[in-house]
């Protein structure tokens, strides 16, 4: 009865949905109900990731999600031209739900108390009415992906985007679309040119795997189905901000997808920045040999609009409550991605919605204190010794992981930075080492792998918490930075990245970069194959993919 009429209360005198419907379905819903309440939001990569790792008897799971799916995003281009069906990248977020004894609620996350910990949820009811209620937790996991970046471009209504399922439907919808126009024998030549004018902004793995795989429909699957005249008018073209496509990646392997795409008459235009989009063409910018910027113009029927991320309504609002929060792109996370200026260890951020931040100096401040302090002495006075340097940079290690890289050679830098050979280092010379060291931390990739990296982590960190907390209870250490004492911080271990360009592709996997033809595409295969989340989807990978061998692409 709690659950069918809860309680008001909170902020804005809202539902408090503290039992939901199905608590009581069975006995181990009945008992996780007085466990620690984890709240999830999201059911991308991270939330996915993070729900595979948790123990069930450890927590009462809810995930919050507009979507009851999780989509396969890497793969997402192949969906757009018929390679793969759409159904085949999509697994049921309420199977993944259900191994950990969790609910699920298909509402969309409007904003968080921290104080009272009451996460505000909207869904439109069954009369179409928008209704709120709150959701309280002990844990909140922040995974709300993020949207496309504008780069303040006007025009991008005439665009089309690839982040859902939606998209990808959208996207064949129209290429269909503009092919069938093209049929028509009232099309005037120079409008069949600007309808079979397909252009891609955007040059990282999604605009160029798209475009890649338009061009295999076109090339490929057109003759079957449409008039062949139409292959000589078709072009397709990527605008690219930087001097290469797929920039990210190897030089080499840069300009083999280039090179691939000259070879396959795909126009790569570099250095140009797409300036306004209309209805019927792109206006972008383009530098001379002479270095001036002009001012070009391309026909298109068809623009993708595949440019990096932005907040999402909910980050942009969270952000704006939190006064530490200062980026404009992403939420702030501690390397043990907790939500800077949230209470301690109450709210998490992982996936694209967030980035984790370095503050490796500020770190030389509260070590320099504490040892000052031990010595009645001023921390800006401070000179510390080649043993005391050593304990520093393990501290640093330990609080940033990712700085581990750059603190091989101590003794090195130790030397590098004592630039008056008294064999000490003062505060202003460890100060510039660390601010050195914090500029050659990048901010972690937006991709699947990064955020399913994190999510595993928070999953094996959660579990240690509930282990742990019997005996901090006990020593009456149940409060204070515990994600610290159970736990060490997160550390991204970069597996390489991998890109198909058309009948070919190119990876980049620990340093080691390597293309090919046929054998690389299914070494590509096999990589996105062996991470599919559930053996349902990997047959439906592999029934699409012989599909396509046997009888073409399915438009």
């Amino acid at each position: 009865m709690e659950a069918l009429y809860p309680r008001r209360g909170g902020p804005k005198n809202l539902p408090i949905a503290e039992t939901l419907v199905d608590d009581d379905d069975c006995p181990e819903n009945t008992r996780a109900k007085n466990k620690p309440k984890l709240v999830i939001l999201g059911s991308g990569w991270g939330s996915v990731a993070l729900l595979k790792q948790l123990n069930p008897e450890d927590y009462h799971v809810t995930v919050v999600s507009p979507v009851n799916y999780f989509l396969f995003t890497p793969m997402l281009p192949s969906a757009t031209v018929g390679t793969l069906e759409l159904r085949s990248l999509c697994e049921p977020i309420r199977r993944i739900v259900q191994a950990v004894k969790g609910h699920f609620l298909r509402a969309e996350a409007v904003d968080v108390d921290f104080a009272e910990r009451l996460l505000e949820v909207s869904q439109t009811d069954a009369s179409g009415q928008k209704v709120h209620f709150y959701l309280p937790y002990d844990k909140l996991v922040i995974g709300v992906g993020s949207t496309t970046n504008p780069h303040g471009v006007t025009g991008l209504e005439h665009c089309h985007f690839l982040k859902d399922i939606e998209d990808a439907r959208q996207i064949r919808n129209k290429v269909l679309e503009n092919l069938e126009h093209a049929c028509l024998p009232t099309t005037s030549d120079e409008e069949r040119k600007r309808l079979l004018s397909f252009v891609v902004s955007g040059g990282g793995p999604t605009g160029v795997e798209f475009a890649a795989e338009l061009f295999d429909l076109l090339n490929e699957d057109l003759g079957r189905s449409f008039p062949k005249i139409l292959r000589n008018e078709i072009s397709v073209h990527v605008i690219q901000s930087r001097g290469h496509i797929l920039n990210t990646y190897d030089e080499a392997l840069s300009k083999y997808a280039e090179e691939r795409f000259a070879h396959d008459q795909v126009e790569v235009l570099t250095n140009s920045r797409v300036k306004e989009v209309r209805h019927d063409k792109i206006l972008f910018t383009q530098k001379d040999e002479q270095g001036e910027t002009i001012t070009k113009e391309l026909p298109m029927g068809f623009c993708l609009w595949s440019t990096g991320v932005s907040q999402t309504d909910l980050c942009k609002r969270l952000a704006a409550k939190i006064p530490s929060q200062t980026n404009r792109h992403a939420l702030e996370t501690d390397t043990h991605l907790r939500l800077n200026g949230a209470p301690l260890g109450s709210v998490y951020a992982i996936g694209d919605c967030s980035t984790v931040q370095n503050n490796v100096a500020d770190h030389l401040v509260t070590f320099l204190r504490s040892l000052a302090i031990e010595r009645n002495k001023d921390p800006e006075q401070m000179r510390i010794t080649f043993k005391q340097w050593r304990e520093v940079a393990q501290g640093v290690k330990k609080r940033f992981p990712q700085a581990s890289d750059h603190l091989r050679r101590l003794d090195k830098l130790f030397e590098q930075y004592d630039k008056d050979k008294s064999g000490t280092l003062d505060f202003g010379e460890l100060r510039e080492l660390l601010l050195q060291i914090d500029s050659k931390l990048t901010s972690l990739p937006a991709t699947a792998q990064r955020a399913h990296q994190q999510g595993q982590y928070l999953g094996r960190k959660f579990s240690k918490l509930v282990q742990a907390a019997p005996g901090l209870a006990a020593n009456e250490m149940d409060y204070g930075d515990l994600d610290d004492a159970v736990y060490k911080a997160f550390e991204y271990k970069h597996l390489g990245s991998l890109a198909y360009i058309g009948n070919s592709a190119v990876f980049d996997i620990n340093g080691m970069s390597f293309s090919g033809g046929l054998l690389a595409v299914y070494l590509w295969r096999s990589v996105y194959f062996a991470q599919s989340v559930s053996f349902r989807t990997r047959v439906l990978l592999a029934m699409d993919w012989s599909k396509r061998a046997m009888f073409g692409r399915g438009m």
